[in-house]
């Protein structure tokens, strides 16, 4: 059953922003907000946006460790900045504008989240597919593109799947036929039936034709659902989908990840077994 211009606009334009990073930009789409379980009254909001588009703001720098003694690879990651906009219906009311912290990005799967330094609950999130439904997927599913096209304010466009299983650079991409632009790169490819977060926009189709470059906007790619959870769980962000987990009890994993691989390195640069 299709959504109704509110399930639309709620569902599928509400949780969209537009994303800024150095002399870069994209879309992002609102994912989280619930309450900060240390922090009774403040909200932690995530947002999932392409790596692509934040690349800007990640630096990876050799930096001498003095208990290694060795140099090691760090990665230096700048603030980026997040436009969550204010309807009402249809219009814009005001373009909110925050700085956000990377929390996680992988460059195979060209996914990041950041975190917003709004404390604000956001009224409008996405709802990530769920994974037991992926299967289900069909070509010829209604599907809304939405973004920030050419970093316009967002705007959906609708279509339908056309493939459901495109290799590209060893990576796994959902095809589809509504129309994306530059600029709609991390925004969402959502369900028309159940509104439903697919994946991010994050390839379109181009040819060469003599010294010019034809764009095919009806042939645009989106990373692939399984994709969004492999990035999920190797980042320790099960929370995104998993109500029995939180922000912090991830940040607790992930940093146990960070001391346990530094363990590792010290090991072996003393030459013992791990």
């Amino acid at each position: 059953m299709s959504l109704t211009q509110q399930e639309i606009h709620e569902s599928i334009l509400y949780p969209v922003t537009r994303v800024s990073a150095g002399n870069a930009g994209g879309s992002g789409v609102l994912v989280y907000s619930k309450e900060d379980t240390e922090k009774p009254g403040e909200y932690i909001n995530i947002a999932l946006t392409c790596q692509h588009v934040i690349d800007g703001a990640i630096k990876v720098t050799e930096q001498w460790d003095n208990v290694l003694k060795k140099d090691i690879k760090i990665d230096v990651l700048e603030e980026v900045r997040i436009e969550v906009f204010d309807y009402d219906k249809s219009k814009i009311v005001s373009a909110n504008s925050t700085k956000a912290q990377i929390i996680a990005y992988d460059k195979h799967h060209d996914l990041a989240a950041v975190r917003l330094n709004n404390t604000r609950e956001m009224q409008h999130v996405a709802t990530i597919i769920p994974k037991a439904e992926i299967a289900d997927l069909q070509v010829a599913d209604p599907i809304w593109v939405s973004g920030c096209s050419l970093l316009h304010d967002p705007f959906p466009s609708p279509g339908n799947l056309t493939y459901l299983r495109e290799i590209i650079d060893q990576k796994a991409y959902v095809m589809q036929n509504a129309p994306s632009i530059f600029g709609n790169s991390g925004g969402g490819l959502f369900h028309g039936d159940t509104g439903h977060l697919l994946g991010l926009t994050s390839r379109i189709t181009s040819t060469q034709l003599g010294f010019g470059i034809d764009i095919m906007t009806w042939m645009g790619f989106s990373t692939h659902p399984d994709r969004l959870y492999e990035f999920f769980e190797h980042q320790e962000l099960q929370f995104l989908f998993d109500d029995n987990d939180t922000y912090h009890m991830a940040e607790q994993r992930r940093e146990s990840r960070r001391h346990e691989a530094l363990r590792n390195l010290l090991l072996e640069s003393r030459g013992e077994s791990l």
